[in-house]
């Protein structure tokens, strides 16, 4: 998920899986046209400062480019005892999946 390799790449400030959480519900409630949508977001999140709420939607964003331009590799899911077939239609719907 892209949540845990930004943790490790945001300056020393580590997000719980909470604060993750109440980060998107932020992003959905104050959009782009919010007045102080940084403050408030990082109000929602709670222990962040709107600078770190704001570094870390930028990890986000660039995070989505990575995988919307094929940079980042689909995992391997097939399991020791699956089959290790791969549904091609599922494959090219995600790689068509767009996240905005």
């Amino acid at each position: 998920m892209a949540s845990s390799s930004m943790s490790s790449r945001n300056s020393g400030s580590s997000w719980t899986a909470k604060q993750n959480k109440a980060f998107e519900k932020a992003l959905a409630l104050y959009d782009k046209d919010t007045p102080d949508r940084w403050y408030n977001v990082a109000r929602a999140v709670g222990n962040k400062t709107p600078e770190e709420v704001k570094r870390h939607y930028d990890l986000l964003v660039e995070d989505v480019k990575h995988i919307e331009s094929g940079q980042v590799p689909f995992p391997d899911y097939r399991t020791s005892g699956g089959s290790g077939n791969i549904d091609h239609d599922e494959e090219k719907r995600m790689r068509n999946l767009k996240l905005h």
